[in-house]
């Protein structure tokens, strides 16, 4: 049997690539699994400062397989491993960038999965829908919660209630996506993106302020504030900084120390 997830790395980036191209990469339990396990070894490697996350061929994710979401209406499906409830949110829970490249149909459960990482490059035809109105679902994975606070309350209603299919171009332009690009091109952007960050961004930075852009979000801003304060205070305590500053006097590519084994 193929492995559902394909692993590469290069450079600090670490590539995952859903492999079920035949079923446009539906997800499935043991493409979950194989998922979260690539994602949690990818933490606590320190060669690893980057992820990317693809689909091979014609789709990105199309959401749950129907052979799962059939056998849950007639009664016979059967979780095969019943105490793994790691969640397709889990990138936004990881201490590294996590970059999502949407190839291709992006949907339901799939469109969850690419919203949850940290950031969205996509395919200028990709084929985004939440898809969940047209199935009887409702909005599944707190995508209730992410919607909203990407695009505002009124375009969340729009995608959520119409279940409308739209591209990448629209999805940039809702402010969905970071950015959309044609898609032969997608793959090579990202991964230059990627090893940008790879290269001369501190991984102990770029970790703390991704807890900072989550836990910030219902502070008040003088709550935010005094938290920066003391994570700045505690980041003068770190190499990071001289190596940060070195290099910009020195004009050369920084050196900063990967994060420690988790």
């Amino acid at each position: 049997m193929a492995d559902p997830v394909l692993s590469s790395i290069d450079g600090g980036v670490l590539t995952l690539t859903f492999n079920r191209p035949d079923r446009l990469n539906a997800w499935t339990d043991a493409m979950g699994r194989r998922y979260f396990d690539l994602l949690a070894e990818a933490d606590r490697d320190p060669a690893v400062r980057v992820v990317v996350v693809t689909g091979a061929g014609r789709g990105f994710c199309a959401g749950a397989d129907f052979e799962d979401l059939t056998a849950v209406l007639n009664g016979s499906y059967r979780r095969e491993d019943e105490s793994d409830r790691r969640s397709v949110t889990l990138p936004a829970t990881l201490g590294k960038p996590v970059i999502a490249a949407v190839n291709g149909a992006c949907a339901g459960l799939g469109m969850v999965c690419a919203l949850a990482c940290d950031l969205v490059f996509t395919a200028d035809e990709a084929k985004w829908t939440t898809a969940f109105a047209r199935r009887g679902l409702i909005a599944e994975y707190g995508l209730s919660w992410i919607l909203p606070r990407l695009i505002g309350q009124a375009r969340a209603m729009d995608l959520l209630l119409s279940g409308r299919t739209f591209t990448g171009v629209e999805a940039y332009e809702l402010g969905l996506v970071s950015r959309s690009v044609p898609g032969e091109s997608l793959l090579e952007e990202t991964a230059a993106y990627a090893r940008e960050l790879a290269l001369h961004s501190s991984p102990t930075s770029m970790a703390v302020m991704k807890r900072q852009i989550r836990g910030d979000w219902n502070r008040t801003l003088e709550e935010a504030e005094a938290a920066a304060v003391r994570l700045m205070t505690e980041s003068f305590g770190r190499p990071d900084v001289t190596e940060g500053v070195a290099a910009f006097l020195e004009r050369r590519a920084p050196r900063f120390p990967p994060l420690p084994r988790s």
